[in-house]
C-alpha cells in the first residue's frame, strides 16, 4: 500500500531521515519505535505526503485524499467539537444530511457522544486526542498514521485512545509512532526500529522481547 525507497530527509544541516526503507502492506498495523529525535514524525510526514523526501521516492497505491494523519498535539479551530471534526468533509463538499450522520458516529466511535456541540478548549487532553481521532476518521481514511496517539495522556486515557486505535485497525490500515515497546506490542503485529534517522530493525514485534531490543540498541536504553 505504501513504500518508501532510499528516503532521505534534511531541514538544513540537520539530517533526519538516513536512507530510510519499508513497505506498509494494506490492511496492516504498524508501529515505528525509537527514542525522541530518532525521525519518528518526520517518517510520518513524509509517508503523509507532507514533507517531501530530498532523495528517494514515496510509493502509493490508493486514491487521493485516502492518507490521513493525527499529530502528537493537534491542532483545532476554535469552535465547536461537530464542527471541527466535520470541516474535512465540508471541503469535500459533503451533503449536510451526510455530514452529521458520518460526524456523530466517528464521535460514538472514540466515546464523545452528545460531545458535539462543546466548544474544543473546554476539552481535556484526552478528549482532545479523542475529537482528533474522530476527526481522522470521518474522512474514512485507507491509510491513517498516528504521530504518538498517547504521549500527552494520562493511563486511563491512554487506555481509552487504545482501544479506540484497536478498533480503527479493524477498518484501515494504521502506522502509529511511539518511544514505548510496550505500546508497540499492544497494538501492531509489525514494528520498525528508527535510531538516529535509519531503521536499525523490522520485523514482527517478537523484536520486541527485552534481550533482543537490548541487543539492537548495542545494550543502551531506549
Amino acid at each position: 500500500m505504501l513504500e518508501l525507497r532510499g528516503v532521505v530527509r534534511r531541514y538544513g544541516e540537520r539530517v533526519a531521515l538516513r536512507g530510510v526503507s519499508l513497505r506498509v502492506r494494506r490492511g496492516e498495523s504498524l508501529s515505528v519505535l525509537g527514542p525522541n529525535g530518532s525521525g519518528k514524525t518526520t517518517l510520518l510526514r513524509v509517508a503523509a505526503l507532507l514533507d517531501p523526501p530530498d532523495e528517494g521516492e514515496v510509493l502509493y497505491e490508493g486514491k487521493p485524499g485516502a492518507v490521513t494523519m493525527v499529530f502528537q498535539r493537534p491542532v483545532f479551530f476554535d469552535t465547536t467539537v461537530f464542527k471541527n471534526v466535520a470541516y474535512g468533509l465540508r471541503i469535500r463538499g459533503r451533503p449536510a444530511t451526510e455530514i452529521r450522520r458520518r460526524v456523530r458516529e466517528a464521535l460514538r466511535l472514540v466515546g464523545m457522544e452528545g460531545a458535539g456541540e462543546r466548544r474544543v478548549r473546554e476539552l481535556s487532553e484526552g478528549e482532545k486526542q479523542r475529537v482528533a481521532l474522530a476527526r481522522a476518521l470521518v474522512l474514512e481514511p485507507e491509510l491513517l498514521l498516528l504521530d504518538e496517539p498517547t504521549s500527552s495522556l494520562d493511563p486511563p486515557n491512554t487506555e481509552l485512545v487504545e482501544g479506540i486505535i484497536r478498533e480503527a485497525e479493524e477498518g484501515c490500515t494504521v502506522v502509529l509512532s511511539t518511544n514505548l515497546p510496550s505500546q508497540a506490542r499492544r497494538l501492531s503485529r509489525r514494528v520498525v526500529c528508527l535510531l538516529g534517522g535509519r531503521v536499525v530493525a523490522q520485523g514482527s514485534t517478537r523484536l520486541l522481547e527485552g534481550s533482543r531490543l537490548r541487543r539492537l540498541l548495542g545494550g543502551k536504553g531506549w
